[in-house]
């Protein structure tokens, strides 16, 4: 299965940032993490990351495109306000899963709004890097 993971601002920076939020494990460990997972499954995943709006709805357009049977997205701050990241995503009909590292639902009043979210099928959070493997798998049996 070709599977899209998305990673917006500042995912970039894990093990960097706010270590105790989300812990200290970095970019290059999730990335391994995603792989791994990926040989043993037989999917093909590409992971992308971009601190830009328009580049990210780029990569989702191209992801029409390509071949992308899933995608799976943390959108970062994205998450809360971007309407046009939530309508790129609306926009493609394959199987789409939100991610994020954090209990977003225990944490300031404004991370528990997900703008994106209504544009995916499902969405994780709160499991740490492991929520990805979650999503992979979520996707994958659709």
């Amino acid at each position: 299965m070709k599977i899209l993971v998305i990673n917006g601002p500042n995912l970039n920076f894990l093990g960097i940032r706010e270590k105790s939020v989300y812990g200290t494990q970095d970019y290059e460990y999730l990335k391994n993490l995603i792989s791994k997972k990926a040989e043993v499954d037989g999917h093909d995943i590409e992971v992308y990351q971009s601190n830009h709006e328009g580049a990210i709805i780029d990569r989702i357009q191209e992801a029409y495109f390509d071949g992308t049977q899933a995608i799976v997205i943390n959108p970062g701050a994205f998450t809360h306000y971007s309407y046009a990241i939530h309508d790129a995503l609306a926009s493609i009909t394959v199987p789409k899963c939100e991610i994020h590292i954090s209990n977003i639902m225990e944490r300031e009043d404004f991370r528990k709004v997900s703008v994106t979210k209504a544009a995916c099928d499902h969405q994780i959070f709160g499991h740490g890097l492991d929520g990805y493997i979650m999503a992979i798998d979520w996707v994958a049996q659709r």
